[in-house]
């Protein structure tokens, strides 16, 4: 018995119906993490178009989107197509303890990082204990 691997032929069975078109907006994994005194959101939009990329607040909405498209070159055919095109949508409620003027994104390699610092009421901070004098009953007195 002999076997045969025909990598495209095998390929084309694995997608099976993976070409579909689908409704509404692909997932976009997203990491948060906190950097001291910043939360840093981080997308992973491989092959998006860059000028697809849309990121806006409305009080306190952040939307992020993004759009890739196929490329499909003419007379090109199809063999395979696992990569899909369409958009990609995500919506986060970022709380009333961020500096909103102070957002910024970048994109590079695929991946998007929007640095969401904190306001100047939410960092956290040390409060001084003081010793009040006027509080001490009469008659008693205190030593340093």
């Amino acid at each position: 018995m002999t076997l045969t691997f025909a990598p495209f032929t095998d390929l084309e069975r694995g997608t099976g119906g993976m070409r579909q078109a689908r409704s509404g907006p692909r997932p976009m994994p997203v990491d948060l993490s906190r950097d001291q005194d910043r939360y840093v959101l981080t997308a992973d939009l491989p092959g998006i178009d860059p000028g697809s990329l849309d990121i806006d607040l409305d009080g306190q909405l952040l939307t992020i989107r993004a759009y890739r498209s196929a490329g499909t070159a003419e007379g090109m055919k199809w063999i395979a197509q696992e990569r899909s095109e369409g958009g990609y949508l995500r919506q986060f409620s970022i709380g009333e303890g961020i500096d909103t003027e102070a957002i910024s994104a970048s994109y590079t390699n695929g991946v998007l990082s929007v640095v969401l610092p904190l306001s100047a009421q939410a960092k956290p901070r040390k409060i001084e204990v003081g010793m009040a004098h006027d509080d001490i009953p009469t008659g008693k007195s205190i030593t340093a």
